[in-house]
């Protein structure tokens, strides 16, 4: 069971296509595949990232090594459920769900299933979206239970290795307390900023005309696609509700402090904020004191981003990541770029032979780094 020879994907949209095209990047193998909209099969198919679309489920999974389900949250109970009953001991069958403890309470076949999540996706759905490299150094958490083969696990960790993402292994329920603090929690607090903002009035004025980077930058996963999240929201609902419960202590906090005008907690607060910020960019950026940033107002016209990242291009200069913030058509917007240090003076002077105002700074200053 060291290695995959035939994997079942159960869905194939973003994820699922994603999963299919990096597998056979990784090794030559079959992948067979089913998902109920007929569409989405097929389109996977035309892209490669199956090799054998199946007009069933079961004659999808049937001789699979692994299979892999990547259904919606409100249908994946019922599709890992249907994808155990209609496999044999030899398969073992796995999911990329969003939320773990209610699917691994209610598997039928506990020594043959490992739970498993990866931290990656796009806010762009479907399998015309799907890629190879959507996995590539993405923490992937498996959930084993203590029913799980070891045999079993080893080969779903080698199998998520393979992919270029990182295998992490959680309980169910400590996968759910983690996911509502960092993604579920941020999702919903971003709906709360924009409904706020969006429903209010101050003197006339309309805030949402009115709003800088911050409010944009806060709620960039607002809105997201409900049809999703409202299933991720309620089958998360427990360990969301707490997390909520003590986002709601630190505004009150908050609000305490500035009753009293309390200085001394507001600098602390700032400042501890300042530091978990540090950890959350070593995260993204090993040596984030090796990352510049260069941020240019740009205007609002075709080609200018094309042409500042050919003059990159040209001279060698990588772009470690980027993010453009549009204000409107006349005003145009800001676009931040990341460079490695060794770049960031060259970064700065192709910029300002292009008209541009530049100063390129670090990403983590020495004060946060000390």
């Amino acid at each position: 069971m060291a290695r995959v020879e035939h994997l079942a994907i159960v869905g194939t949209g973003l994820v699922g296509a994603s999963i299919g095209l990096a597998a056979q990047k990784a090794n030559p193998m079959v992948v067979s595949g089913w998902d109920p909209n007929e569409e989405a099969l097929a389109q996977a198919h035309a892209r490669g990232a199956i090799t054998r679309p199946a007009a069933t489920l079961t004659e999808a999974v049937a001789g699979a090594d692994l299979a892999l389900v990547a259904a919606p949250v409100a249908e994946l109970a019922a599709q890992i459920a249907e994808t155990l009953a209609a496999t044999d001991s030899a398969c073992t069958v796995t999911d990329v769900g969003s939320t773990k403890s209610a699917i691994c309470q209610s598997v039928a076949e506990p020594e043959r299933f490992i739970g498993g999540h990866p931290m990656a996706g796009s806010e762009a759905r479907g399998v015309e979206h799907a890629t190879a490299e959507l996995f590539q150094g993405a923490t992937w958490f498996l959930a084993p239970l203590t029913e799980t083969r070891p045999e079993r696990y080893k080969l779903v960790h080698a199998f998520v290795a393979s992919l270029g993402a990182v295998p992490a292994a959680i309980a169910p329920e400590a996968h759910d307390r983690l996911v509502a603090l960092t993604s579920h929690l941020p999702h919903a607090l971003a709906n709360v900023l924009l409904n706020q903002a969006g429903a209010a009035r101050v003197d006339g004025h309309e805030p949402l005309a009115a709003a800088g980077g911050s409010l944009r930058d806060m709620t960039r996963v607002a809105g997201a696609n409900p049809g999703i999240w409202v299933d991720i929201f309620l089958d998360n609902a427990d360990a969301l509700r707490e997390v909520l419960a003590e986002h709601r202590r630190g505004l009150e906090g908050l609000e305490t402090a500035l009753a009293k005008r309390d200085a001394g907690f507001l600098g602390r607060w700032i400042g501890d904020a300042s530091g978990h910020r540090k950890r959350l960019l070593a995260e993204a950026y090993p040596d984030a004191g090796a990352i510049y940033r260069l941020e240019v107002h740009v205007p609002d016209r075709p080609g200018v981003f094309a042409a500042i990242t050919q003059a990159f291009a040209s001279e060698g200069i990588n772009i470690e990541d980027f993010e453009v913030r549009h204000m409107s058509p006349e005003r145009g917007g800001t676009l931040e770029l990341l460079v490695g240090e060794d770049d960031a003076e060259r970064a700065a002077a192709l910029l300002e032979a292009q008209g541009y105002d530049a100063i390129a700074v670090p990403v983590v200053s020495d004060a946060e780094q000390d």
